[in-house]
């Protein structure tokens, strides 16, 4: 891996920085802190929302993360909103509206920045009375632009509910998946972690060609591949989901066998 030096350090979060008892391995933390030292910085690309960023700003500090799959780029240090790209109300309606005519038993909830709404019948898996989270209706939910919208059915399996999913929602949106669930993440037209991460390189003026990017699930294709077309280094996990390890320049070990510190060690 030598006569290659990365100009950006860019990393997933869930199954790829942090172990799976959600921690960041000390070899991980060495080598974010070192290849600082000599210039490159660090930015997370992750599905999650800013209100689910505390822990990990605990954890680095300060830096950048694309958060909401691209929707949202956030200052940690200053905890601030840099770049958003929500989606539009009457796009929210439509598909709510299209994916409920669909399959009826789909349940929606929606992330706004640091607030949390979701149907009654809708089962969230986390934070479930932590704060800024809510029970609202359909109806409510979809009066205001949203970072993400997520689609789950309790019933069908995991890949026939996406493929439903992505033909109903078609070309008004985005569609991605992160999870072992039948749970659709929906962000506006063209937002992708790689929108995000692009967001990112313009600030800083870089490129794909400049940037390693880490990742393991299907969320994190679309990055792979702006960053394979562009020139850098897209490393799927030792655990990536066949759909990550397809568009890969590289593989490392898995996220419980400290993966990425590994790569970014064996590129000094």
């Amino acid at each position: 891996m030598t006569g290659w030096t990365p100009k950006l350090i860019a990393s997933d979060m869930d199954g790829t920085l942090l172990r799976s008892d959600e921690s960041v391995a000390p070899a991980t933390l060495e080598q974010i802190r070192a290849w600082g030292e000599d210039g490159v910085p660090f930015v997370l690309a992750t599905g999650r929302p800013p209100r689910w960023m505390l822990a990990i700003r605990e954890v680095l500090g300060e830096g950048r993360a694309v958060c909401c799959n691209g929707a949202v780029q956030l200052d940690l240090g200053a905890f601030e909103v840099l770049h958003e790209h929500p989606m539009p109300v009457e796009v929210l309606q439509h598909v709510t509206a299209g994916l409920r005519r669909a399959q009826p038993g789909t349940w929606f909830a929606v992330e706004y920045g640091l607030e949390f709404r979701h149907e009654p019948v809708y089962q969230p898996r986390w934070d479930v009375d932590a704060p800024g989270v809510a029970q609202a209706t359909l109806e409510e939910m979809t009066q205001a632009p949203v970072a993400k919208l997520l689609a789950r059915h309790e019933d069908l399996p995991r890949a026939e509910f996406l493929d439903l999913v992505a033909e109903t929602v078609g070309d008004l949106a985005t569609v991605t998946n992160s999870s072992s669930d039948a749970m659709a993440e929906i962000s506006a037209k063209g937002i992708s972690k790689a929108t995000g991460l692009a967001d990112v390189c313009t600030d800083l003026g870089l490129g794909p060609a400049d940037v390693v990017f880490f990742g393991d699930m299907p969320n994190d294709v679309e990055a792979f591949r702006w960053v394979r077309e562009g020139g850098g280094r897209a490393v799927a996990m030792g655990n990536a989901h066949p759909d990550v390890l397809a568009v890969a320049t590289d593989v490392t070990t898995t996220n419980d066998e400290d993966g990425v510190a590994r790569f970014l060690a064996a590129l000094r």
